[in-house]
This record gives C-alpha cells, structure tokens and sequence, in this order.
C-alpha cells in the first residue's frame, strides 16, 4: 500500500485559496481515477476536483465552507503498490456545473451567481407523478362536490400537487366537480377536514436548524453586501394603466400561431428600450474606481430568473433590435439555459441595465438592489384591478406599480422620474408600443 498525498492544483490566476463547496465522497469510500471527489469555489469559478489515482479515501482537508491554500493537502488516498511519485501531469480541473464552459464567476441582477450542480441538487423539485395514498385516508368532506368517474386517474396541476404534499392531503380524497382538481376544491376539502390532516396538531413547533453559508448562497450575500454598501440606492415607484395592455396582449395571444405566449414582460422591455434612447444615463455602467461612466449605445437586457440553484440575470443582447415576438422567445430560451445550467458565460455577462419580475407573486412595490457597474434596475409588480375615475364616472381598470432603483452617483431624481413618465406613453398606448 502507498499514501498519496492529492495537493489541490493552481486552479486560476492569482488565486491563493479555494472554499470547499461540496465533499462527494467521504473517509473510507473507495475512488477511481478521474472520480470527482469535491467542488472548490474561488473568486472567479466553480471547478470540479477529480482524483488523480485509484485507492481509498484516508483523509480530507476540511469541512464545507472551509478554505483550503493552492498547494496544500485536498485528501490523502491509498493506493495499491509502491508509492511512484506524482501521477503524470493532469489538464487543469473543468469548470463545474452551470454554464459548463464558464472560467469566471460573474456578479449578476440582485446579487445572482452562476450555481453549482451541487447547489441545484440540494433545493426541491416539483414532483408531478401522483402520491401514494396517506397512511390514513381523511373522512370525507360534509356537502363536498361529486368525486370524479370510479377509477379515473387523479388530475391536478404541479402546484396544486405540491401544496397537497406540503399539507399531508392525498388528492384521492379531494372531491370535484371538474375534470381535474383545482385549488378551490383542496381550500373546501381544508375547510371540512383540516383538523383531521396528519400532523396538524395544535402547537406543533419545527426544530430549529443551522444552516452554514457557503458556495453560491455565500457569494450571494458578498454581493448583495457589497452592492448595499458602494452603491447609494434610491428608488422610485410609479403607478400605470395597463387595461388596453392587457386587452392588446390576449389578442396577441388568441391569434399567436406558433410564437410563445405572451406576458407582460416583452411588451415591458420594449418600452424599455424606446424610453432609454432619451434617457442615456439609465443604460449605463459606471467605473467608480476610474470615475468613468460609459452610457450604453445599444440595451443589453438583464432578465433577472430564478432557478433551482438561486437568481440567475441571463442577458438579452441588443433587445432594442428585437419585436415583442422575438423578445419573448429570447426570454424563454434564456431563462431554459439558466435554469438548465446550459447558459453560456457570454449569456450571462454585460448587462447594461436589469427588469426583474415576480409575475403575479409580485408585491405592490419593491425596492430591487443594482448589480454595480449597472446604475439602474426596474422591478415589475403585479396587476391589480382597481376603482378609479375616469372621464367623470368611476372604472374598473388593470393598475401596475414599476419600482425603479437608480445609482445617485450617475442619476439624478429628475431624469430617474422622467424616464418612468416616458415609459407610460408606450405602456398605457400599446398602438404606439407596437408600431
């Protein structure tokens, strides 16, 4: 037997240590060569670490969240036969996870970073196979709608599925009186039978947790601390009329053929990119270590996406050239890469200026946080109907709230102010939007 020492290799430029990420094999697991043992995170990527030689595991360097030094111990593996030296010289370690061919790790919208497969494995994924049956099936609901035909397969959507997980429901139970079983029907099946659900007794307490942070949740928190702290945020809300929006975007729709269906966000980034022509200093990036603002000629959008690893801002490339169609393709496909860990280093780089968008888990308002060197980020809230006078007499109409955050180094008040005006003549005017 022989004991080789595994040293972790220069693994960047400059880079003097490596947090542990991620351990994928422990004291005592037998390894192959090229068997990825651990992910190490630096300042400028994620990369994977694969044993140079067959043998088994004795010792690891440290925990997860540890730093380890370019040069020092990374495991100790034993092998069979004579020691014979270093093993012959390796290629240097791949990139990890997404995107695959990423060799920096780039800031991103609201403090996002490129995330590890690690990190993608250990958040939850909406299961959408039907559940085995409860221990013990709940009593049925009193004045509940008719169950669908005997022996019908269960139908209900992935949300609906996920809540009836989270609380302990199965769905067999559930009575409807559609094809399928809806929110509605699990908040009258709650409503009858909620005090009989598993594990909903009175004064039930989680245990506390500890969580380390470490890999992307703690670069996360570099940057959102470092953006909070160089940057003098304020923001700016402003309401719209979106009714006719509304009205022109379901007729898109109706008649779309084979384009994606339309949100709100394409025909939002549209008036984004006919508004900034006026109002250079919000598509623009600022250097404040050379105190040099470079005002954007072309908008690169930055669509802030959540995935399974955490915020991810994809980049639109000269989204001024594009139509609402091919926005809203480009929106897809991006935010699929993102999420997929299938997107490019250059698609996830240069945004001159970032929309982030809840959809309809949006609040009222927000205050989103710039990735600097951006100096604005505009955040879209949900779609509200509304009372308001109109013309003499009081309508019903579709009101959004748009929350602007500016860097007050390079915009002013008044031109963060206007260009929220310039966005409503396209917004409340889809006619114009669109010609």
């Amino acid at each position: 037997m022989a004991r080789f020492e595994y040293k972790l290799p220069d693994i960047g430029e400059g880079i003097a240590e490596a947090e542990i990420v991620a351990w994928h094999v422990k004291i005592g697991d037998r390894v192959e060569e090229d068997q990825q043992i651990a992910d190490m995170m630096t300042d400028k990527a994620t990369v994977e670490m694969e044993s140079p030689v067959s043998g088994t595991v004795r010792e690891l360097a440290g925990a997860v969240g540890d730093m380890v030094p370019i040069g020092s111990v990374l495991a100790v593996i034993e092998t069979e036969g004579e020691a014979s030296g270093a093993p012959a010289k390796r290629a240097a370690p791949a990139a990890a996870a997404a995107p695959a061919d990423a060799t920096e790790e780039v800031p991103l919208g609201d403090g996002a970073v490129v995330p590890t497969k690690e990190m993608e494995e250990e958040l939850p994924t909406v299961d959408v196979t039907p559940e085995a049956p409860a221990p013990k099936p709940a009593p049925e609901p009193v004045q509940a709608p008719a169950e669908p035909a005997g022996g019908a397969k269960v139908l209900a959507s992935p949300a609906v599925r996920q809540r009836a997980r989270d609380l302990g429901v199965d769905l067999a139970q559930v009575k409807t009186a559609s094809d399928r079983i809806r929110h509605s029907d699990l908040d009258a099946y709650l409503l009858y039978n909620g005090g009989s659900l598993p594990g909903r007794s009175a004064g039930a307490q989680r245990p506390d947790e500890t969580i380390k942070v470490v890999g992307l949740r703690r670069k996360i928190a570099e940057n959102m601390q470092e953006a909070k702290r160089r940057v003098p945020h304020f923001t700016l809300v402003e309401e719209y009329d979106v009714t006719a929006l509304e009205e022109a975007r379901a007729m898109m729709n109706r008649d779309r053929g084979s384009n994606p269906k339309l949100t709100l966000l394409p025909f939002l980034i549209t008036a984004m990119t006919r508004a900034l022509p006026e109002w250079p200093m919000l598509n623009a990036t600022y250097d404040d270590s050379a105190n040099v603002i470079t005002r954007h000629g072309a908008v690169h959008m930055g669509v802030a996406t959540q995935t399974p690893g955490g915020l991810m801002v994809p980049v639109m490339r000269d989204a001024q050239a594009e139509s609402v169609w091919q926005i809203a393709s480009e929106i897809l496909r991006l935010s699929e890469a993102a999420r997929t860990g299938k997107a490019s280093r250059e698609e996830l780089s240069g945004p001159t200026i970032t929309i982030s968008s809840l959809g309809p888990m949006g609040g009222i308002t927000s205050t989103p946080v710039i990735s600097p060197p951006q100096v604005a980020i505009i955040a879209v809230n949900k779609v509200e109907e509304k009372v308001v006078p109109l013309n003499g007499e009081l309508e019903i109409r579709k009101r959004m709230n748009l929350s602007l955050s500016c860097d007050h180094r390079v915009v002013d008040g008044w031109d963060a102010a206007s260009f929220l005006q310039a966005l409503r003549a396209y917004i409340e005017n889809p006619l114009r939007l669109l010609a």
